[in-house]
């Protein structure tokens, strides 16, 4: 079942985790795409940017020997937000920015992933919400925390702040 954000006086907030290790076809640096990426999140229809992280550079999960990534979240604001075209308008910015889907977890042009809407909690159909393993990951949660220091993961009830806190050791460091 699709939920929709329907509150018309209500503004969600959507985090959006960017992330790339590899350089475009046309020859753009991963940070060059990650911020075209942003920008493309601001033209969205229904939405707006209000705020970046700053970058990060985090090596990959689970360790593989690719190259570190560039990471960052986006938070953007909009009303009646359906998940599921979100997802197919990522997936599209992906692919635009060069994006072939192989292996999971193999390197790549472009990843945008949905964090959160709002305090949305959904267990299926795709995209499954909050992102089911960004509180494991310090190259969500260091700029989550950054980009929106009030948010409180809907089903932990703990911030971002407090989850890095609790995290072993991962690489990861700003740019």
């Amino acid at each position: 079942m699709t939920q929709v954000c329907e509150d018309r006086n209500e503004t969600a907030m959507v985090l959006i985790g960017v992330g790339a290790n590899l350089p475009n076809r046309d020859g753009r640096s991963p940070l060059d795409t990650c911020r075209r990426a942003v920008a493309m999140l601001d033209a969205l229809p229904g939405l707006r940017l209000s705020g970046v992280s700053r970058w990060y550079e985090t090596a990959p999960i689970p360790p593989s020997g690719q190259p570190p990534y560039v990471n960052a979240v986006a938070a953007l604001s909009g009303q009646r937000i359906d998940p599921v075209a979100l997802l197919a308008q990522l997936l599209a910015i992906e692919t635009e920015c060069g994006r072939e889907r192989g292996l999971p977890d193999a390197a790549r042009t472009l990843d945008l992933d949905i964090v959160a809407i709002g305090d949305l909690v959904r267990d299926a159909p795709d995209p499954v919400l909050p992102h089911p393993r960004a509180h494991l990951r310090a190259f969500v949660l260091a700029p989550l925390a950054e980009v929106a220091p009030g948010w409180v993961h809907p089903v932990l009830g703990r911030t971002a702040a407090a989850l890095l806190a609790d995290l072993p050791p991962q690489a990861i460091r700003a740019l």
